[in-house]
């Protein structure tokens, strides 16, 4: 008899789950409370056009959001570079490149180092000698997580305008917080496998088309060529367990049963959803209501439309500036006179509050001094972006806050970026825990998950997905 399995929630997570599942041979109910597909990635439609609400790239070593891609078949609307590639720009007009070499790790960055007009000599020492201890260390150590990045690097004498050209250039964006608040486990995270570990980690993709086609339309295909029974539109209520095993969802489509339940929600929601004694921490049981503790860290995105070209690069950093990183999302739009640049300003504690009037007053003008063909142009359109709870606030303490797939009831996984993947809240890290929920779940619906999981070098999911 083929066994049911309820995924609650269709972001990247929810969507692996159910495609991981259905592969393995069961029946598969996505329910998912908005009228679309992709979770915190998606476009909305504005004048006849898809804007994204943020701009959304990948890394070489994002190994399972990769595999993810090719399995919805939206491989072929990425880009990825064939090395890591970022120009720099300041309002002063210098600029720089963080260009990679074929060399091996950590010499790659060697010569973009040497060349990098935004350090000092002893300012390039400083960061070649930290780099080195950060290769050092084990970002599963939990002593990591008791401490902020930049209070490490206070230890070796990075200055402030050394942490802001080099670690907080790439920290903010992938973590979502400056270094003086990111705990020092996520950042190793985030620099050992993208820059550290090996040459190619860091070379950036991104999408070549809406977000809404890459994610929420190809994965609707692929959900129902493998049968998967996708509800949108339905609302989870309540998830509770059976006495003599399974469970029953209560939706705005009414009391469904099941055999398994992925939970695929943000924490938030998981900690509203989560039975009585269901979660586990180190092992544990513990109520739910300390997931609160993960906490958020905003995300404001700039959508500007000029009347005419204005940038000659793909992607550019700012240095120097409010503006951190800005995308040419011209062929997005399918634009053949004017342009639109995407801006994403992460760690947004200081903009989220901001009105679109502010916004613009404060962002327009410094876009001209960071792009200064922007001057000449005519802005045709300026629309915001707010993500409020954009991620969960990778500080210090948050890893003990992350459970993992497993909880103390069969059958029942967690699934979402916030869970324990080891990663910071990005789509690899949504893509890993919606695997590790599959990995959870399957056995207890009689179906083994070694045979459609992917095998890559870095490995699925953590190890620990059972108790002692």
């Amino acid at each position: 008899m083929t066994r049911r399995l309820i995924v609650v929630g269709g972001g990247l997570a929810g969507i692996t789950a159910a495609l991981t599942a259905a592969d393995a041979g069961a029946s598969v109910t996505l329910l998912e409370g908005r009228p679309r597909l992709g979770g915190a990635t998606f476009s909305f439609r504005r004048g006849g056009r898809w804007l994204d609400n943020g701009q959304h790239v990948f890394l070489r070593c994002c190994t399972e959001y990769r595999w993810f891609l090719d399995r919805i078949g939206s491989t072929g609307d990425t880009v990825l570079q064939d090395r890591l590639d970022v120009p720099v720009l300041t309002p002063w007009g210098t600029t720089g490149r963080l260009r990679r070499s074929a060399l091996p790790s950590p010499l790659h960055l060697s010569a973009a180092l040497s060349r990098y007009p935004f350090l000092t000599l002893a300012g390039r020492a400083r960061v070649g000698v930290a780099a080195l201890a950060l290769k050092r260390l084990d970002p599963e150590d939990p002593r990591l997580d008791e401490v902020t990045f930049g209070s490490w690097l206070d230890r070796f004498g990075v200055t402030a305008r050394e942490r802001a050209a080099m670690w907080d250039l790439v920290g903010v964006a992938t973590i979502n917080l400056t270094a003086e608040h990111a705990s020092l486990a996520v950042a190793t995270k985030v620099f050992r496998t993208g820059l550290l570990d090996t040459n190619d980690g860091a070379d950036i993709g991104w999408s070549k088309v809406p977000l809404q086609k890459l994610h929420g339309d190809a994965a609707q295909r692929a959900l129902e060529d493998a049968k998967v029974d996708v509800r949108l539109r339905s609302r989870v209520a309540a998830v509770e367990p059976l006495p003599g095993g399974g469970f029953t969802v209560d939706s705005d489509g009414g009391t469904l049963h099941a055999d398994g339940v992925v939970i695929a929600v943000p924490h938030e929601d998981a900690a509203r959803l989560l039975p009585a004694g269901a979660l586990l921490l180190d092992d544990r049981p513990a109520d739910p209501t300390v997931l609160a503790g993960l906490g958020s860290s905003p995300i404001v995105n700039l959508h500007v439309v000029y009347d005419r070209p204005v940038f000659t690069e793909d992607f550019a950093a700012g240095l120097g500036s409010p503006l951190q990183w800005v995308f040419d999302r011209s062929d997005n739009l399918g634009l053949e006179r004017g342009r639109y640049l995407a801006v994403s300003l992460s760690a947004a504690e200081d903009e989220i509050d901001l009105t679109q009037h502010q916004l613009r007053d404060r962002f327009l003008p410094a876009l001209e001094r960071l792009i200064p063909a922007t001057r000449s142009a005519r802005v045709e359109e300026f629309v915001v972006t707010k993500e409020r709870t954009a991620t969960f606030r990778a500080a210090p303490g948050s890893a003990r806050l992350r459970p993992y797939a497993r909880t103390a009831l069969p059958g029942l996984a967690l699934a979402g970026s916030w869970t324990a993947t080891g990663w910071p809240a990005t789509m690899e890290s949504a893509v890993r825990s919606g695997l590790a929920a599959a990995h959870v779940t399957l056995p207890s619906l009689d179906l083994d998950p070694g045979r459609v999981l992917p095998t890559t070098p870095s490995g699925a999911f953590p190890e620990r997905t059972t108790t002692p």
